[in-house]
């Protein structure tokens, strides 16, 4: 892992740490590389159930690296394709890898998360805010559109008519605006943000796993499925669940009144 993304692991929860305060964590190639590369290494490894994505410094993320899009154009002279090349292949990485993970997901949000930054929060399953979050889909104001997901990615999370006020006046979105909105399920004191987010993830991991990252599955294959073809796909899910073990010692523990031991299988 490189050093622009700290990975922890405490128990069946990694932390992934975006960790250049220097660009307010502005989404570069070498940050876009080692988050992928987190993202890949937690969701391929078994003894992982969540993940928190957090952030070193004043702020969650200032999106794209202003100077890295300016030089695309102004000194490397590249042409739109080569542009729509170079999106692609560099911070369209993220939503596909985001979309990918098949465990949840937690955003522990502080500070600025501006433009990329902003729509990587909304990459997550959950986001937990700051008191001194704020939330921008700001690439109007310097004429663009969002280029990472965001237009793929807002609507689902605040609904179609918030994600245009946001998108169309590139306005800041307060932490407690972002609760009513939705944006947020919780707002907590800046101090209190990684221990929170942290437990919430560890609550959700000490559930049995793979029924953890099938739930996942279904849930969001059903945001495009019909009601008849979600149903098909829950019966097919249930019927190989109910016959591991962990299934088994879920309902045991609770008639015998004790705490389970999930072993995964």
């Amino acid at each position: 892992m490189s050093d622009a993304v700290l990975y922890d692991q405490t128990g069946r929860v990694v932390t992934l740490t975006l960790n250049r305060p220097d660009t307010r964590n502005a989404l570069s190639a070498d940050l876009v590389k080692a988050l992928v590369a987190g993202l890949e290494r937690a969701d391929g490894d078994a003894g992982v159930s969540c993940v928190v994505i957090a952030a070193a410094g004043k702020g969650f993320s200032s999106g794209g690296n202003l100077r890295e899009l300016k030089d695309l154009t102004k000194t490397e002279k590249r042409t739109p394709a080569q542009v729509a090349e170079w999106y692609e292949t560099g911070i369209q990485r993220i939503p596909m890898a985001m979309r990918a993970v098949t465990v949840p997901t937690v955003a522990a949000v502080h500070g600025a998360a501006i433009g990329a930054g902003c729509d990587l929060t909304c990459m997550a399953d959950i986001r937990i805010a700051a008191e001194d979050a704020v939330f921008a889909e700001s690439f109007i104001r310097v004429g663009l559109i969002p280029g990472d997901g965001g237009a793929w990615f807002l609507p689902r999370v605040v609904g179609p008519a918030r994600a245009r006020e946001m998108l169309f006046t590139a306005a800041g979105v307060p932490a407690q605006k972002a609760l009513d909105w939705g944006l947020v399920s919780r707002v907590v004191p800046a101090a209190d943000l990684l221990a929170e987010a942290q437990a919430l993830a560890a609550e959700i991991a000490a559930l049995p796993p793979q029924a953890l990252r099938e739930s996942k599955k279904l849930i969001n294959a059903c945001e495009h499925l019909s009601l008849e073809d979600g149903l098909a796909m829950a019966r097919e899910m249930q019927g190989r669940l109910q016959q591991l073990d962990d299934h088994h010692e879920a309902i045991d523990a609770i008639l015998e009144k004790r705490k389970p031991s999930f072993s995964g299988r």
